[in-house]
């Protein structure tokens, strides 16, 4: 892989990864426009790579405000709520997982990771996760609370549960949207919203560290080399953590502004355009 194409790679996950327009969908597009397979062992190495320059990018941005919701009087409601969104998340991914896998994809072997690169089932996603973000920027409860609670926590862990099956439904555009709708303020459902990708991003990588190594780990340490390999991986890690620290200032802006429809046009328009070239590919 050329340093180029890892370099735009790395920008477009870094930025896409942390704005709510679906970062897989984007990278996955992106890939195949400069000839890559999204699921080479290459590939799929870099983007673990590149998901975990974005974690610490999130770790590094939300720190100073997550440091209040830690504090001793606050640090049981918070991880209790974290633990209720998350659990919510593992059981309906889980169950959305096994039911698409037995009943759609036809059972013992199948893996939903075959339904990644099919383009026209991103553009449904993007489509619809663009619907919800404009929905929600444009019908935000009126009651605002400057908290959250057990209720809204599970809510918006069941949507984050719903997001996981489908590339091009943006975790992070349906988890703030579903906290704004419940009336949690737009600086409650961001922080809540990348608190649980930080919990969440974690078993992810490790998920995706140990279906490469299944799949062909000692064929690609020989054919490419493992210093190739890391050195490719850390020069993306560092752009995407760059790329999202500034995706996560812009994004900050235009939800504190009121403009977070906006990304929701984007995405219509981001889907219409994965639709299009999928009958060119």
């Amino acid at each position: 892989m050329k340093i180029l194409q890892i370099l735009v790679l790395a920008v477009v996950q870094g930025a896409a990864e942390l704005l709510p327009v679906s970062s897989s969908a984007h990278v996955i597009v992106t890939g195949k426009l400069m000839g890559l397979d999204p699921t080479h062992p290459e590939m799929t190495f870099l983007l673990v790579m590149l998901h975990t320059g974005t974690m610490f990018a999130v770790l590094i941005y939300f720190w100073p405000r997550w440091k209040a919701w830690f504090r001793p009087e606050f640090r049981f409601q918070a991880a209790k709520y974290l633990f209720v969104a998350t659990a919510a998340t593992g059981v309906v991914g889980f169950g959305l997982k096994e039911a698409i896998e037995h009943f759609f994809l036809g059972g013992e072997h199948a893996e939903i990771e075959s339904l990644f690169g099919r383009m026209p089932l991103m553009a449904a996603a993007l489509f619809s996760v663009g619907l919800l973000i404009i929905y929600s920027g444009t019908r935000e409860n009126t009651s605002v609370s400057a908290s959250i609670n057990t209720k809204q926590s599970l809510i918006i862990g069941i949507v984050q549960g719903l997001c996981l099956p489908f590339r091009g439904f943006s975790r992070s555009g349906a988890t703030i949207s579903a906290g704004l709708l419940q009336g949690v303020s737009r600086p409650i459902a961001e922080d809540f919203s990348f608190a649980l990708a930080v919990v969440l991003t974690p078993p992810v990588i490790v998920r995706e560290w140990l279906r490469l190594w299944k799949a062909a780990p000692r064929d690609m340490v020989q054919q490419l080399g493992i210093g190739h390999l890391l050195t490719d991986g850390l020069v993306g890690m560092v752009f995407s953590f760059g790329a999202g620290l500034l995706a996560l200032r812009w994004l900050s802006s235009w939800l504190e502004k009121g403009r977070w429809k906006y990304f929701g046009y984007y995405c219509l328009a981001a889907s219409l355009g994965v639709l299009l070239l999928s009958f060119f590919k």
